[in-house]
């Protein structure tokens, strides 16, 4: 298999694209020294996915994900790209590959999170921030969740996505734990990303939103309204981002992909 596709999609801020172009020539050029033509460049847009007439479709011949050609060519829908079948390389979700997209991938590594507040090698957890009260909560050297439920309850939460497991999914499961659950939000909004829900939040248009611990590094450097927040709180550790190749790519490629993830973390 040849034109194989790469993406870095869930950090890459325009604030930073050289940052991950770096990072992803870091790993190409890896790959390529063990003989994976890994593609030069990453894709950030529908048009730079290559065509699938007809649509794309799972091993019984179902349709999972529209043709790449079909959708807006400067907009990027992640659910087709994670469906590619030229897929070699991308971060996803753990709240989407528990939704259905993990029959269709190959889990190859983990995105590190070492030397970030709240995060440990492959590990994560969400911040839970809201606007400034008494300064940063630190994150619990434990990895255990500390929800702020009396700052929470009757609040409104902002959320990026139903399937994010850093902006809901693993909140919700750590409210249970707690013998409590999402009823303890007055409301809750959709906002379409991280970046989004910490707006929200600074305008109040929301009073809460829990962000991945990479996510909010990436705010306190380059989004001016994250310095109207403080964190209150923090999710309980677990598996951050995996990277993620087609279900197409061969046993050999997955193995050697994984080889040099396992040398030297991306």
């Amino acid at each position: 298999m040849s034109g194989f596709i790469a993406a870095l999609p869930m950090y890459d801020w325009p604030e930073c694209r050289a940052d991950v172009d770096e990072q992803w020539a870091n790993v190409r050029d890896r790959l390529r020294a063990a003989g994976i033509d890994a593609p030069d460049r990453l894709v950030r847009r529908n048009g730079d996915m290559p065509s699938v007439p007809g649509g794309i479709c799972d091993s019984g011949g179902s349709i999972i994900a529209p043709d790449p050609a079909s959708l807006p060519p400067n907009e990027l829908d992640l659910h087709t790209l994670w469906c590619h079948p030229l897929l070699l390389f991308s971060q996803t979700c753990w709240g989407p590959m528990e939704r259905g997209l993990a029959p269709h991938v190959q889990v190859i590594g983990q995105q590190d999170y070492s030397g970030i507040e709240g995060g440990g090698a492959e590990f994560y957890s969400s911040a839970v921030v809201s606007r400034q009260i008494d300064g940063d909560v630190p994150a619990p050297p434990n990895g255990k969740p500390n929800l702020p439920i009396g700052n929470l309850r009757g609040k409104r939460l902002a959320y990026n996505s139903t399937d994010s497991m850093s902006g809901i999914i693993g909140l919700e499961r750590d409210l249970t734990s707690l013998n409590e659950d999402m009823s303890i939000f007055s409301s809750r909004l959709e906002t379409g990303g991280h970046r989004n829900s910490i707006i929200e939040v600074a305008e109040e248009d929301a009073t809460v939103a829990a962000i991945d611990c990479f996510t909010w590094q990436l705010a306190k450097r380059f989004e001016p309204m994250a310095s109207a927040l403080n964190v209150i709180g923090w999710t309980a550790r677990r598996k951050g981002l995996p990277f993620i190749a087609s279900r197409h790519v061969s046993p050999q490629i997955i193995e050697l992909i994984a080889q040099e993830l396992m040398r030297s973390k991306p």
